[in-house]
């Protein structure tokens, strides 16, 4: 049986943290796909990253999958994706479960309050 910190250490490993100012200066490139895994009423409070989509950790697998009903066309598998969550956890672990899924560029930014203070640009 494993615990969530288990879970958590295995995903991170997967998935690593990328400093926030290069994930800013990817953003402003363009190209990337920034994507905040929160859900809707914790985004409503802080906003989130600029031009960011919005896919909760919870509907994840829906959306990602291209063969579902529910799939979100911008997830690609070719896309090179950032994720943001609220301290970092969320985003390492939806990281992992989009390398399961075959997306092969996936990066965790950590927490929205970290690319807040670095001066990321937000949107409501």
């Amino acid at each position: 049986m494993k615990t969530a910190k288990e879970y958590l250490d295995e995903a991170n490993r997967e998935v690593p943290r990328v400093p926030v100012e290069e994930a800013m200066t990817r953003h402003a490139g363009g190209g990337a796909l920034f994507i905040d895994v929160r859900d809707s009423a914790a985004i409503a409070k802080t906003g989130t990253i600029a031009g960011a989509a919005r896919v909760p950790r919870g509907f994840l697998e829906f959306a990602a999958d291209e063969s579902g009903q529910y799939h979100n066309p911008v997830l690609r598998k070719d896309a090179e994706i950032y994720l943001v969550c609220g301290a970092g956890g969320q985003a390492a672990l939806a990281g992992k479960t989009l390398k399961e899924m075959g997306f092969g560029k996936v990066h965790n930014i950590g927490g929205i309050g970290d690319w807040k203070a670095a001066g990321g640009p937000m949107e409501d």
